[in-house]
């Protein structure tokens, strides 16, 4: 049964207070509608409910809001958006409503965004994996299905870049239905234009778009991961779809988690963020992952931006507790002109040695991550030591070190946006350990050597290969 009320206490911000209304229950979560004097109608929802206060958050903002004659009416119902499989190739607000000129959406089901919690007994074990087209992300920290799996960036670095890259490139490698949402959190209306772009440069029309610009309410920032989410739910676990979910950028999200609890005077922790900022990562985080029974599964790559490139700020920090694994972006690759710029010694996918080999990839693929690893680390060593004592005082074995990081870098990570299958990847990297003595890889079993390794590789080849490729698109 609805009930109104028209006397508000204050507005602060998005917010607003009220007493509560006797003999009457109100629930957390519940959805407010919200009538202005000029008969403006808003949606709001009540965040928190006690003894002495109502707090409700107005999702459209509290501009023109009077406290004498503004209208608040409580509906017995939670926060539900609509969902169905026509949503393939379209683009919404953060409120789950179409913004591409479109028809409307008639949805199958209205659900809750804030889902149902899943039972960690009924959870599978993600072994399956998705390619994404990018050697450094498919060969050393493979994506599989169900993980979540961030991206740590930093500001001025082209994590947009790579993002729309993997939008328009992820696919699995069976013939299983595939769909990528993208949701973006705070947007500049450039960024927005970009990606938008460029998912129409592909013609994509498996991919289904959330735009909240950072322009819109405060609120849609912290509404539209759940909304996605949900959207996810549905296509994963009630059409069997496998789902890969793209959240940028986290941080954005934070933000606006922290403004909305200063707004509340609630007691800050770390940096002025709220001390449940933990467990509300960990409500969108863990709604990846896959059901037991169930042929879908839902997969999440979340986007953070830390602030001053520190790994260690609240942000990445909770996320690197909750997740399996980081892709870590570098600053001295993309000032080197290096994209992606995937740094691999600090980036791992804690899944992947589980799901790499056999059918899922290639039967070489283990090695090939652990080998690759081995010289690339050996390689650094090798460039501190030439920069002490000289390159000429380096022996033999040190110099093919320094060859195969220079190659490694330049034709290995330094991919472009070009897309390389699984296989492509695998060939690109045994002609790079090909520069290297076969005494060298030792992370490597003999029946691959034999069955992979170039003799005599000249490296000067991928220079050539470089130069008339270039050539062909001129």
């Amino acid at each position: 049964m609805a009930i109104s009320y028209t006397k508000i206490s204050s507005v602060m911000g998005p917010l607003l207070y009220m007493k509560p209304i006797p003999n009457h229950n109100i629930k957390n979560g519940s959805i407010v509608r919200i009538q202005t004097r000029d008969g403006d109608i808003r949606t709001g929802q009540v965040l928190t409910v006690s003894r002495e206060l109502v707090v409700i958050q107005v999702v459209e903002g509290t501009f023109g809001m009077s406290l004498g004659t503004t209208k608040i009416t409580f509906l017995d119902d939670i926060f539900r958006v609509g969902v169905s499989r026509e949503m393939m190739g379209r683009r919404f607000n953060g409120l789950g409503e179409p913004i591409d000129g479109g028809d409307p959406i008639l949805p199958e089901e209205l659900l809750d965004i804030n889902g149902e919690p899943m039972n960690p007994v009924c959870r599978a074990y993600p072994r399956d994996v998705i390619q994404t087209g990018i050697s450094s992300f498919d060969t050393l920290m493979t994506l599989v299905r169900g993980q979540k799996l961030p991206i740590f960036s930093g500001q001025g670095l082209p994590h947009n870049k790579l993002v729309a890259q993997i939008v328009n490139n992820a696919k699995v490698l069976s013939k299983e239905p595939f769909v990528t949402i993208f949701c973006g959190i705070g947007l500049l209306a450039e960024q927005s234009l970009y990606f938008q772009k460029k998912f129409e440069e592909q013609g994509a029309t498996r991919v289904i778009s959330f735009i909240n610009l950072a322009s819109d309410p405060t609120i849609e920032r912290l509404l539209i991961p759940k909304i996605a989410l949900t959207t996810a739910e549905f296509l994963a676990y009630k059409q069997d779809m496998h789902v890969l979910v793209v959240l940028t950028d986290i941080t954005n999200y934070a933000e606006a988690l922290r403004e909305i609890s200063n707004v509340k005077g609630e007691i800050p922790a770390r940096k002025g963020f709220p001390s449940y900022m933990y467990s509300d990562f960990a409500n969108i985080y863990e709604r990846a992952g896959r059901i037991k029974g169930k042929k879908g599964s839902i997969t999440q790559i979340p986007v953070i931006s830390m602030p001053n490139d520190d790994i260690s700020h609240p942000i990445p920090d909770i996320t690197g507790y909750i997740t399996e694994g980081q892709i870590v972006l570098s600053r001295d690759y993309h000032q080197q002109n290096i994209f992606p710029p995937i740094y691999p010694l600090s980036s791992l996918s804690r899944l992947m040695k589980d799901s790499i080999g056999g059918d899922n990839t290639r039967e070489d693929h283990a090695d090939i991550t652990s080998q690759l690893y081995a010289c690339y680390a050996k390689a650094l060593e090798a460039r501190e030591l030439e920069s002490i004592i000289g390159k000429e005082s380096l022996s033999d074995n040190d110099k093919d070190y320094l060859t195969f990081a220079e190659y490694f870098e330049l034709y290995f990570i330094n991919q472009g946006e070009s897309e390389r299958s699984f296989e492509s990847s695998f060939n690109v990297a045994w002609r790079l350990l090909s520069i290297m003595k076969k005494s060298e890889l030792i992370r490597v079993k003999k029946e691959n050597i034999h069955k992979y390794y170039i003799e005599n590789f000249d490296p000067e080849t991928f220079t050539k290969e470089k130069a008339w490729k270039r050539h062909i698109r001129e």
